[in-house]
């Protein structure tokens, strides 16, 4: 088995005068610190970022963070995979544990967005789809307008995600937005995408987020270890007609890693899922069986997903309020997790949770996901 030993994650804002290096470095020293280990115990690291090549001309970065901290000649991985390069990174390292590689091992996600001219966020500059204006907030947008048609999920259901995740996020330091919003005042916003307004379109963000895993024999060593029931990563299915609203690959990749694990959704006290935008958590619940399809509006309006309620979901403010610093994301939605399985979360706190669940998505193409990863902690 493996196991989370340490973690931590800086704030997810605008850090205009701090680099990769600096963002990255601040979430290492911190995960150090919090597993209580000297760097000369990290064996491996799963860098994940996305972004730099295009925007800094970067590459390798994972290095550039080793070299800074004065961590040298272990094997270091680059992983850029949409938004689930942080836990695509995860994946590789828990992997590579239990394949006997190492005993210890770094992944960590870091990613600079706030920069001048950075624009929408795409699929890949030459798909047909980009060049036919089929950017992110549109893909999203036409999931809506399908459920809403197929169920009769209303704009009041899709704000209420926003609503939920804005208040959770001011019970969290390091969220973007923390400023409690009203479900009128969510439609209201400029509209972006009908039906999705700018409300219910996550930010981008600066920052980057650490974990320290351990095989179990080292794990030993320590207290407040996380275990990872299961990991699971996909890619999506390109060659069926696709339907607008639910993702086959999200049922099938809850399905896969539920059986890994041994569990089902009855089990899981908590979930962060990959709420890019309002539509997007509807459909998750749906996917990861929290509800039945077509029932996620009710979910979340009801307040099933709310601090409290049946299953918290997005518990940090998700995507859409703790901000979206796209490598960074999935690394960070398993430390939130770590911090709530060990009861360490102060006021957005998930009473009683043994059982979390960390859902991410990444890219589109065919109408499907390019990656998707389900990871399961346990206390």
């Amino acid at each position: 088995m493996v196991y989370v030993i340490g973690t931590s994650t800086t704030s997810f804002e605008q850090h205009l005068e701090r680099s990769i290096v600096s963002l990255g470095m601040e979430a290492l020293i911190g995960a150090l610190k919090d597993a209580g280990i000297s760097k000369d115990r990290i064996e491996s690291c799963y860098f994940a970022n996305a972004l730099a090549p295009i925007l800094f001309g970067d590459t390798t970065v994972g290095q550039n963070v080793m070299a800074a901290a004065g961590i040298n000649e272990i094997p270091v991985v680059n992983v850029e995979n949409a938004c689930t390069s942080g836990s695509t990174a995860f994946y590789l390292a828990v992997n590579a544990i239990k394949a006997g590689e190492c005993d210890i091992a770094l992944v960590m996600g870091a990613e600079k967005m706030c920069v001048p001219g950075f624009g929408l966020i795409n699929s890949g500059a030459t798909e047909l789809d980009t060049l036919l204006g089929m950017v992110t907030p549109a893909t999203f947008a036409l999931r809506a307008k399908r459920h809403m048609h197929e169920y009769g999920t209303t704009m009041e259901q899709l704000a209420a995600v926003t609503v939920k995740n804005r208040g959770h996020a001011a019970l969290n330091p390091g969220a973007r937005l923390r400023k409690p919003e009203t479900v009128e005042q969510v439609l209201a916003s400029p509209m972006i995408a009908d039906p999705l307004t700018r409300s219910q379109c996550c930010p981008i963000a600066d920052g980057a987020s650490a974990l320290i895993l351990a095989s179990d024999r080292v794990a030993a060593e320590f207290d407040r270890t996380i275990k990872v029931e299961a990991v699971v990563l996909a890619s999506g299915i390109y060659d069926e007609k696709q339907d607008l609203a639910r993702w086959k690959t999200d049922y099938l990749t809850a399905e896969k890693a539920y059986a890994k694990a041994g569990i089902g959704p009855e089990d899981i006290d908590l979930v962060e899922c990959h709420d890019a935008f309002s539509i997007s958590e509807i459909l998750h619940y749906e996917a990861l069986g929290l509800c039945a399809p077509g029932e996620g509006g009710h979910f979340v309006e009801s307040g099933q997903a709310g601090l409290g309620g049946r299953v918290p979901v997005n518990v940090s403010g998700g995507l859409l309020s703790r901000g979206h610093p796209i490598a960074a994301t999935g690394v960070a939605q398993i430390s939130e997790l770590v911090t709530q399985l060990r009861h360490e979360a102060g006021k957005r706190q998930v009473e009683d949770c043994r059982t979390a669940l960390a859902h991410c998505m990444g890219g589109d193409k065919a109408g499907d996901t390019k990656s998707c990863t389900i990871v399961l902690l346990s206390r």
